[in-house]
Parts: C-alpha cells; structure tokens; sequence
C-alpha cells in the first residue's frame, strides 16, 4: 500500500509525541539490530537451480551479484530497515546463490521513486512494481526499453513458471499482455479463498456496552457511528486508507456498493459500467457528505495511511475501518487485548441498504496480483534473474515463499507445512502477520503462488475465520473484472484518459463530500467526465473483455480452434 508517511500529520497532532513513539515501539516489540533466529546448517539448493549453475551458499567471492528494486513490505518496516536484515532475503539468495543488492524506494513512493529511476537510466537487475499500472501498460514499457519480453528466457530457463502456465490456461491469459509478452514473474493466488481478505472491521465490546448488534444496513452504520463519536468518545468513527487517493479503502465495495456499484470498471451480464457515473455514485456521495458533516468519518480521511489507521484502531480514536483479517484483525486484536483484555473486534458484513439484501460488492482480488518482478531491458545478468525467479514456483521455492525455512517458521507433519511458534506465538512478541512477513511473502505480493494452507494456520482467531466466511458471502464474482490484457496503443490511449477522469472523480468526490460543493454538483460532474471520453475507456476495457472472455472459452478442454 502507498501512503503519505506522515503519520503525525494526518493525525492533526492529536496523539502527543511520545505517545506515538511509545506505540510504533511496542508494535515492534523487538530491537532493531537483534538478528532472527536463523537455520543451523546448509540448505541444499533445488535440482531445478543446481542444474543452472546456480545454488549453494552466498559469498562475496563466488556469488552472482544483481541488484533488486522494490518496497519493504510494511509489516517489516517497523522490525528491520532493510532487505538483508529479514530471514526470507538471506534464505533466498543463500539458497540461490544470488547475491541481492537492494534498493528501496522511500515508504510509500514507489510511483514517484520508480520514474525517478527510470529518468536516470541506471536501472537494477530486476523491478518489483505495478507494471500492470504502466503508463500504456506493459508492452510500451517493454517498448520504452525499460523492461524485457520475457517470452524466450521462460522458456529457457524458467521450467518451474512455464509448467505451471500449461496446467493452468486462465492464469496464463492474464500474466500476458495482448501482444502476448510475458512482462513479468507474477504473483498468484493459487485458489479462490485466498482473494477475499478485507472487509468491514468493528469494536464489537463497544456495540455490546451499548446494546447495539454488527450494522448490516446504512441505517445500521449511521446509527453505529453515531454512538460511537457521541457515547465512546470516538475522534474519527469511521476510518479507512485514503492513499494513494482518497477514498481508496472503500474502492472494494464498502459503503458504496450498497448503492449498486463500484469505484472503478466493473462488468454486469458482459457489460462493462464505471461507477462513479452511475446515479448510485451521486446516492453515495451525499450519504458520505451528511456522515463527514455529522463527524462520523475521520476528518482526514483523504490522507489516512496504513499507520494513521493503526493508530486510529488500536488508540480506540476510532471504532470500526475496512482492513485485512490479518494486517487488521490478527494484527490489532492481540495488541489491543494486551493493554485491555475487555476488547474485542468483530467482522461486519458488507454493507447493504436493506435488510435481507446480498452485498452486491465486496473486497475479491484478481487470481493475478497487479504487483510482479519484472526484468531490466539493461541487465547484464538475465539468466541469474530468471532462474533466480523461477525459485518460487517450484517446490521448493513454493514452501520458502508461504512458509519460511523448515526447522525455524514451519515444521513439516504429516506432509503437511505446520507453522511454528516463531509465527503463531512469536518469542519476540512479534504479532503473526509481522512474524509471517519476516520469514516468508504469503501474506504479501511475490514471485509465487500463494499455498492455501498459508490461510488455514494464518487466520487462527474465530474473529478472523469468521471475518473470511462473512466477507466472502457477496456477489463479487459475478461483477469483478479479472486481470484484462490490453494492447499498447490501447492502454495507452485507456491511460491518457483515465488520468483525467480520475483526477475529476477524486476532485468531485472530495468538493461533495466536504461540503464545497452541493449534490447537485454531481450531473454536472459526469457530463464534464463524459466530455473527457470515459466512454471510450468503456469500449477498450470492453473490448478486452471480450477478447479474454473469447480466450478462455477456447482454451477449455473440448473446444473448437
């Protein structure tokens, strides 16, 4: 996630600053430059790696030396300051035998940093970032000559990530671009459980104290929020992310898909819609603008980051957000509950605006996660990176990557990879998410595919598991874009115009909500969108649609080419 970095400033100076210090130190709850607790002995490379002259340990002597470009992942950050001081790095490149020179865009400025990069000309081995996000996509970076097309070195030297594509046709589609270039190592969630992790998070001790049940309708909300500013003190009612634009943590279906849509492309019966000129946006946009008015959303919830929202749940500043049954939850909870065990936290459904209504949205990711490890058109060292990034879709690559290093984060028992205590109950006081980043990448993005047994020993509070059950009974399937290949000149025509659009809908948005501007600003509003071709970004991510809709029902098994 991107943010400001300022928690300070979004807070508005609210909590003093020792206060704050103390928090972020006890979030960590261990010395930065106290090392992890690390394997005794050799790992022994995979054949696969050995077979490519890569593998073994890491020296400076020896070692094949590339360099890396990517962010620390936020669970890390507050625990160590760089790459190589986490245990999944070390093991990594130690069982590689690729020696990583990181380097790390500054917290929550990847966009920023990475077109400073590329300006300079000096670009690193390999770039971990939203290539799908490109301006133009990613066959006009490989183009610009920024990154390779990796078609021939797959099939060279990435058995592991080749093998896997032929098994699985759906998830080959979207790792392409419409020209057909493999532009990346993706990240993939290897089963449909694994893409609904988010959703309505409450202070379910405080509805209790109050006789209130888990809100289900807007009415539900309103009434919630309300007692919580008035009756609990509560600074900021509702909190939820607003980078990297405003309004980002509701773009999955909280609160506004109760009104029928989504903030972005979605599809109904084949037919692709943006929401936010849809009437039920301009529903949305005045239920929003009474709730800031009545001070029941955070009043800077156009800036809140991942930490100001931390701070705002754990600090009790607010009393419910749109957060991740791990980061939020499995992250929160414990925390919390060590300072005052009478709390406690509950999922709530997405919400709707009648009782007896499915959520229509709901938080469900791509199978393809937009952030993958591509590779410099500049690079000297091509083959290292490749195979270096096959690792992790072979098996034993599969298991560094959602469980660590065996003996030390996981155990295997029955053929089964268990967790150890160095994740579920960590001796450093480390929360499981923060453990579960230091040893592996499963609950982040990375070059493999997320095991669904990372999940079932991840989520082991019942809020947690309740949370999973509760956000994944909507209808999202149904209106979820997958991820669509575009062809260059269209992605970059799609992005010229988005740019524009969206610039005007987080403009619109924020002038309503805020009370700038009135309601009825919002026709105006959508003929000014429509003047800067929305229409026409319509019909190319229709046209995708319907390309990728043709191409998996070629590739199914039976079928006529």
């Amino acid at each position: 996630m991107k943010g400001n970095g300022t928690v300070g400033r979004t807070i508005g100076g609210c909590i003093p600053l020792i206060l704050l210090i103390a928090l972020l130190m006890l979030l960590a709850a261990c010395d930065r430059e106290r090392d992890t607790a690390q394997p005794t002995g050799p790992v022994q490379p995979t054949a696969a790696i050995s077979h490519g002259q890569l593998g073994g340990q890491v020296s400076p002597e020896s070692a094949n030396k590339l360099t890396y470009w990517a962010e620390l992942n936020g669970n890390v950050a507050g625990i160590k300051s760089t790459f190589n001081q986490v245990p999944f790095f070390q093991e990594w490149q130690r069982r590689t035998g690729v020696s990583l020179t990181f380097i790390q865009p500054p917290a929550n400025q990847a966009k920023e940093a990475i077109n400073v990069l590329f300006a300079s000309g000096d670009l690193p081995d390999m770039m971990e970032y939203e290539w799908i996000n490109y301006p133009g996509g990613p066959e006009k970076a490989i183009h610009d000559g920024y990154i390779l097309r990796l078609n021939d070195y797959i099939d060279k030297y990435a058995p592991n990530l080749k093998r896997y594509l032929q098994e699985h046709p759906d998830i080959d589609l979207q790792v392409r671009t419409a020209g057909g270039s493999y532009y990346a190592f993706p990240f993939i969630q290897g089963d449909v459980q694994l893409r609904t992790y988010q959703g309505p998070i409450i202070r379910k001790d405080w509805l209790d104290e109050l006789g209130l049940g888990v809100p289900v309708t807007i009415d539900d909300w309103h009434t919630v929020l309300k007692a919580f500013k008035e009756k609990k003190g509560a600074e900021a009612p509702l909190t939820f992310l607003g980078v990297p634009n405003p309004l980002f943590g509701i773009e999955s279906g909280g609160f506004i898909g109760a009104f029928g849509i989504k903030k972005g492309f979605y599809q109904e019966n084949g037919k692709v819609k943006f929401g936010p000129i849809e009437p039920g946006y301009k529903d949305f946009l005045a239920l929003f603008r009474q709730w800031y008015a009545e001070g029941l959303l955070d009043p800077n919830f156009a800036a809140v980051d991942p930490e100001t929202q931390d701070t705002n749940m754990i600090l009790s500043r607010s009393g419910a957000s749109i957060w991740n049954a791990g980061a939020g939850i499995g992250t929160w909870l414990p925390f919390m509950k060590n300072n005052d065990p009478s709390v406690e936290l509950a999922p709530a459904p997405y919400p709707v605006l009648r009782h007896g209504d499915r959520p229509k949205f709901g938080q469900l990711a791509p199978a393809v996660g937009s952030s993958s490890v591509a590779i410099s058109a500049k690079s000297k060292h091509v083959e290292e990176a490749v195979k270096m990034l096959d690792y992790g879709y072979g098996e034993e690559g599969h298991l560094l990557f959602n469980f660590g290093i065996e003996g030390v984060s996981y155990k295997m028992k029955d053929g089964y990879p268990a967790y150890t205590d160095v994740i579920l109950n960590n001796p450093d006081k480390l929360a499981p998410s923060q453990a579960l980043a230091m040893y592996t990448r499963a609950s982040y993005f990375g070059p493999f595919v997320q095991d669904i047994r990372y999940m079932e020993q991840y989520y082991t509070l019942p809020e947690q598991q309740e949370a999973i059950r509760l956000w994944s009974d909507t209808d999202a399937a149904l209106y979820t874009l997958p991820a669509l290949p575009i062809t260059e000149k269209e992605s970059t025509e799609l992005s010229a115009i988005m740019k524009e659009v969206n610039k005007l809908v987080t403009e619109i948005s924020l002038k309503i909500i805020m009370g700038l501007e009135p309601v009825s600003a919002f026709d105006e509003y959508v003929n000014k969108i429509r003047l800067l071709d929305i229409q026409r970004a319509i019909e190319i991510e229709q046209l995708a649609l319907n390309s990728y809709r043709a191409s998996v029902s070629e590739s199914k098994p039976g079928s006529s080419r």
